[in-house]
């Protein structure tokens, strides 16, 4: 093991200093990347959760180190015992409370805010690798998690372009209009099973949204199926969810 390495796995000045600059420093670069796609956590809320368990881990190392050294007499009278790990673990569940706030159902019953909230969530935990030292760790996971949110979805949308299931959402100026929108996804052997339409209108609107969900044949792209659907009478907006 390197030398100088070992010696930033130690608890003083130099290695919380170390440690604090990479937590604010991984986490601000996959929080850039989420605030350039305008989700509702981004820069601020990646560097101060990977931050926070960073200092959560530090404060259980010191804590330890305490109990076992200068407090070791006043611990042993009160019967004060220490687990290392504590802190770190309710940082893990703690961090859910951020993540819950970051998913959405929008009105269109697309979920939105997923990625997000497993990116604060991995986020934290590779604070608590940096703030226990574990550099090698923090190292892999930080690449691995900047793949996932900037290069992966091109692979996931190229898969999903291709599959068989999908949701379409639609907008049409009246029911019978959503009608001819069936008729024309059952003349090119699509297959539909299922229709969500939105009972919660209000009586003056007379516009009709549903969700649809289709199996499309094997030849059949999706932009090229969204293509054919826009161009039919009464449809307002139309888009995959």
């Amino acid at each position: 093991m390197i030398s100088w390495l070992d010696y930033f796995r130690e608890l003083n000045i130099w290695s919380m200093m170390l440690r604090v600059f990479f937590a604010m420093l991984a986490g601000g670069v996959i929080g850039f990347e989420r605030e350039r796609k305008g989700r509702p956590a981004g820069f601020r809320t990646y560097i101060l959760v990977a931050l926070g368990a960073a200092l959560t881990v530090m404060l259980s190392q010191y804590l330890n180190a305490m109990f076992d050294g200068p407090w070791s007499q006043i611990s042993g009278e009160l019967g004060i015992r220490t687990d290392v790990s504590r802190l770190g673990a309710q940082v893990i569940n703690g961090v859910g409370f951020l993540g819950a706030g970051t998913i959405i159902v929008t009105g269109r019953r697309e979920v939105k805010g997923l990625t997000t909230a497993a990116g604060l969530w991995a986020s934290a935990c590779m604070g608590l690798a940096i703030g226990a030292g574990f550099y090698e760790c923090m190292a892999v996971s930080f690449l691995l998690i900047i793949i996932c949110m900037k290069f992966l979805p091109y692979i996931e949308n190229a898969i999903m372009s291709k599959a068989v299931n999908m949701n379409i959402y639609l907008e049409v100026d009246n029911i019978e209009n959503l009608s001819c929108v069936i008729s024309f996804l059952k003349r090119d052997d699509i297959l539909l099973y299922d229709v969500d339409i939105d009972k919660e209108q209000h009586e003056h609107i007379s516009q009709i949204n549903a969700l649809l969900s289709v199996r499309l044949p094997i030849r059949l792209q999706h932009t090229e199926l969204l293509a054919a659907l826009s161009t039919l009478e009464g449809v307002i907006t139309i888009e995959e969810v």
